[in-house]
């Protein structure tokens, strides 16, 4: 088993489910995306660039998606929030998969790629 996946499945219920979601739409929404394990969370890296990660706390009741240049976003994608005076990273908290808005997730994934494709040029 990965470490992606032994991180995914020591995670308590409701955000297991939360993070394999996410998870699945990163992976069907961009398949050239890379997942790897870094700082001892799922990162995922598109054209060799961290571009989102996910994440639990301790001690908190959401799991955090967190877009590496989300404040390049925010002004476009209102759900997008810096929880913890981060300079770059803009998050979006779950709570629950009931509250999760699948379109908007996919929205920002794709401009986020668009993002770093750009800035490449």
């Amino acid at each position: 088993m990965s470490p992606v996946d032994q991180y995914f499945f020591i995670q308590e219920e409701p955000y297991q489910s939360i993070m394999l979601y996410v998870r699945s739409i990163i992976l069907k929404t961009i398949p050239e995306v890379a997942e790897k394990f870094s700082y001892k969370i799922p990162f995922y890296y598109y054209k060799k660039k961290p571009m989102v990660y996910i994440n639990r706390l301790k001690g908190t009741n959401y799991v955090d998606i967190s877009f590496m240049d989300g404040k390049l976003l925010e002004k476009d994608f209102m759900q997008l929030k810096d929880y913890k005076n981060r300079k770059r990273v803009r998050s979006i908290q779950v709570h629950s998969l009931e509250e999760f808005d699948e379109q908007a997730f996919v929205n920002i994934l794709n401009e986020a790629t668009l993002f770093i494709d750009n800035k490449r040029s």
